[in-house]
């Protein structure tokens, strides 16, 4: 793999706290296009790594390059835009309606008028499904899947080149995880995105993604298609995958 097939590209990263390691030498690209799922048991540094990724923490040793650009403490700012993230919970601000969510990050842009917002909120929440006349409601008057499609369209107003997804279908009934992950697909061939996520929903995982990369022992040590990584002999991987392995390989 060289670093121009590699949107995301980490290097000998370590994350220690104290004595505590979390990563240690770890390493992964991202590749342009594709939808790569971080998956690990509880404290195997998911979350910590997106933290890295998207420059909120710096690692003890080692490089994130994003876009071919090192992160590095204070620069990752002018990469935002480049980046769109939805939050497990979808992290509403409670106090705005729905269209002034999905506003929020057009504003601060500070580039546009208020005529020109409007059309793009709009725009992006017919992207996700959401009828106009529930611009105005408030996120305590939504369901689950409501606030998850809000969130997203509030993710996809700068037209972001990546997205990044944690745990996507949590919290969701099936049925509901089903169409969300349909129009995680069908925005991401759509609008061109590369899209890492965290989730621990194996059907999510074997509908979406081309690529999962396993958290376990401080580094990945697992990386492929769902059908080939899920024979890799880990108890983690063994315990993750039980059960599903007849269905995944059908």
């Amino acid at each position: 793999m060289t670093a121009e097939t590699c949107i995301i590209e980490v290097e000998g990263l370590w994350t220690q706290y104290g004595d505590h390691v979390v990563h240690r030498d770890l390493d992964l690209c991202v590749q342009y296009g594709e939808v790569l799922a971080l998956v690990g048991g509880s404290g195997s540094g998911k979350t910590t790594l997106l933290r890295h990724i998207l420059g909120l923490e710096m690692p003890a040793r080692g490089t994130v390059n994003v876009f071919g650009m090192p992160l590095q403490a204070g620069n990752a700012q002018g990469l935002r835009e480049r980046w769109g993230v939805l939050f497990q919970a979808g992290a509403l601000f409670s106090a705005l309606n729905v269209f002034d969510n999905v506003a929020l990050p057009l504003r601060e842009l500070r580039m546009l008028d208020e005529q020109s917002i409007r059309k793009l909120v709009m725009l992006k929440l017919d992207m996700v499904q959401i009828d106009p006349k529930d611009a105005l409601k408030m996120p305590a008057e939504l369901s689950g899947g409501m606030v998850k499609r809000i969130a997203l369209a509030r993710a996809l107003a700068l037209e972001p080149e990546l997205l990044f997804l944690d745990e996507p279908t949590a919290g969701l009934d099936p049925e509901l995880s089903d169409s969300f992950v349909k129009l995680i697909e069908k925005l991401r061939k759509d609008l061109a995105l590369t899209v890492i996520m965290v989730t621990h929903d194996l059907d999510t995982l074997i509908a979406l993604v081309d690529r999962v990369a396993v958290l376990a022992d401080q580094h990945i040590i697992a990386l492929g298609a769902v059908k080939d990584v899920m024979h890799f002999d880990h108890p983690f991987i063994r315990k993750f995958f039980a059960g599903r392995m007849q269905t995944a390989s059908a």
